[in-house]
């Protein structure tokens, strides 16, 4: 069964930073090649962060300047808001990002999954559980939390799956639909893709939230076999004002109220492929 095609295809290189559009990726056990190859670890209080603690990192824009290669991944250039450059492997970076961003941050390319010191959880920025989930995925407290129990126990200790920068998994897939149904709930936000951040942007002639239903099911695209995981809940960057797209509290509250608080789903790479923009998906089980 068709689903959809491939409308976008998204690499960002660096965590919670804007991404490049790419034409063609090499789908492998993590994902794009490149993507979420850097991050910046908090020097105040310990960790790697991402903008769920430190929002100004949407502000900038990573990218590679080259494609990488047997493994290896180019230090990333990244447009600083005021549109200065940098490049990770600059003497100057950590200085010029901790400015931009307002707080000291080191930038960090993967380490070994052994280097579990390096993964491991900074300081939370309140001592009670509960406010400092509601402050993470920007829940009101009359509204629910996600529940956390479908994604891997790691998670709980470290900030990604140790030898990752993922949130949680090596994909994320959103069908254009999905941005449609939301506009169509919140008329009075700006719906754009890049407040979502997806790997694949699929066309889709569907209604509502067809992508949910694709939970636990494989998908073919490319000579690339996908395993769909759980739908992302979204946490408080959806909301952040960055580049054109203004700050948006009110856009979580249809996201909760409307779409079971989650927008697109996860996914593994079951098979290693090549994918390319237009390319069929094809769910098969």
């Amino acid at each position: 069964m068709i689903v959809g095609r491939i409308a976008e295809l998204w690499r960002h290189p660096v965590k919670s930073m804007e991404g490049e559009r790419i034409q063609t990726a090499e789908l492998g056990p993590q994902g794009i090649p490149g993507d979420r190859a850097w991050a910046v670890r908090d020097e105040r209080r310990g960790g790697i962060r991402g903008a769920k603690k430190i929002a100004n990192l949407m502000r900038c824009q990573a990218r590679l300047p080259s494609e990488p290669k047997d493994g290896e991944v180019p230090p990333a250039e990244i447009t600083l808001p005021d549109r200065s450059t940098i490049s990770a492997a600059d003497g100057d970076a950590n200085e010029r990002l901790s400015k931009a961003l307002g707080t000291p941050v080191t930038l960090w390319p993967l380490l070994p999954a052994t280097e579990l010191d390096h993964y491991r959880r900074g300081k939370p920025d309140h001592e009670d559980v509960l406010t400092e989930l509601r402050s993470i995925f920007g829940r009101e407290p009359n509204e629910p939390l996600p529940n956390l129990g479908v994604f891997p126990p790691d998670l709980f200790q470290y900030e990604s799956p140790p030898g990752t920068y993922f949130d949680a998994f090596p994909l994320l897939l959103l069908t254009d639909a999905s941005l449609r149904h939301l506009a169509e709930l919140a008329p009075d936000s700006k719906i754009d893709v890049r407040r979502f951040r997806p790997n694949l942007l699929i066309r889709s002639p569907e209604a509502g939230f067809p992508e949910i239903a694709w939970e636990g099911k494989r998908i073919v695209v490319g000579n690339a076999t996908l395993a769909v995981t759980v739908g992302c809940p979204r946490c408080v960057m959806i909301t952040h004002g960055f580049a054109d797209l203004p700050r948006d509290p009110a856009l979580m509250r249809v996201v909760v109220r409307d779409a079971d608080q989650k927008m697109g789903v996860y996914a593994r790479v079951e098979k290693p492929g090549t994918v390319r923009v237009g390319d069929e998906l094809r769910l098969v089980s």
